[in-house]
């Protein structure tokens, strides 16, 4: 689709695909099995969409900012796909009906608070398939031990399953980045509450995290009385931690909040 146009292309830190076989695959890459609607965010000039457009999908948009695109899709889409104008990060999900499947080549520079709205629509949200650079997607799959897992490991783990489908080259976009991507899956699990305070769960990850290389004892003492004893988590660091036991440990901090 307009091979020059995408040469010329680029905003939001996005780098558009230009191979068709790299398309398919992320597409194919889609179950969208049990959903009501798909959303592709960020469609630029429409090589996933056109592969998306032909799959006997229930209702299906695509949310882009950038109006030139908006223009160019307008142009080439067939007239039954959905084009919403606007930002997916301000975007209110709750109107679209459903439940949701999320798509998309996600722009660099926003690709994680892309993973935190998916996280806020997790009632809405049932599978995401995205393209990002490749440590995101290290860090987002990664498990307790890694020296990648961080905050988003945890709290996309907690409702989703996760898996690293393949890598992707560099040479395969235009302009090319300077680094590396690859496609993820999250497939919404069946947890519907999470046995403690869940934005206290938040909280604490975000907390314990932040002080990555101390014992979990030091990011939560702030929070809990002076005279609240000790648990075994308190005496590892957050990277160590499972979800399982950052719910333990919220939980022990709700008992002994100041």
């Amino acid at each position: 689709m307009g091979t020059d146009k995408v040469r010329a292309k680029k905003h939001l830190g996005q780098h558009f695909l230009k191979d068709r076989r790299i398309a398919a695959a992320i597409v194919d890459a889609l179950k969208a099995e049990g959903c009501d609607t798909v959303i592709e965010v960020g469609p630029g000039m429409g090589v996933l969409t056109g592969f998306l457009a032909e799959r006997n999908l229930p209702a299906f948009r695509v949310v882009e900012l950038d109006r030139e695109s908006v223009d160019y899709l307008k142009q080439n889409l067939d007239a039954q796909t959905e084009i919403i104008e606007g930002d997916f990060l301000t975007l209110d999900l709750q109107p679209l009906g459903g439940r949701i499947a999320v798509i998309g080549n996600f722009p660099y520079n926003i690709s994680s608070q892309i993973f935190f709205k998916i996280l806020e629509n997790r009632h809405l949200v049932t599978e995401v398939v995205g393209m990002v650079q490749k440590e995101v997607a290290e860090r987002i799959c990664s498990g307790p031990g890694s020296r990648v897992y961080g905050i988003l490991s945890v709290l996309l783990g907690a409702w989703f399953d996760m898996e690293y489908l393949f890598t992707v080259s560099e040479h395969v976009f235009s302009p090319p980045p300077k680094v590396k991507s690859a496609v993820i899956r999250l497939t919404r699990n069946n947890v519907e509450r999470l046995g403690c305070d869940e934005r206290l769960f938040v909280a604490v990850v975000k907390r314990c995290f932040n002080q990555r290389r101390k014992m979990i004892r030091n990011p939560v003492r702030e929070l809990v009385q002076p005279d609240a004893g000790e648990m075994p988590l308190l005496s590892l660091r957050a990277e160590q931690l499972s979800v399982s036991q950052f719910t333990e440990l919220t939980n022990w901090v709700a008992a002994n909040r100041k």
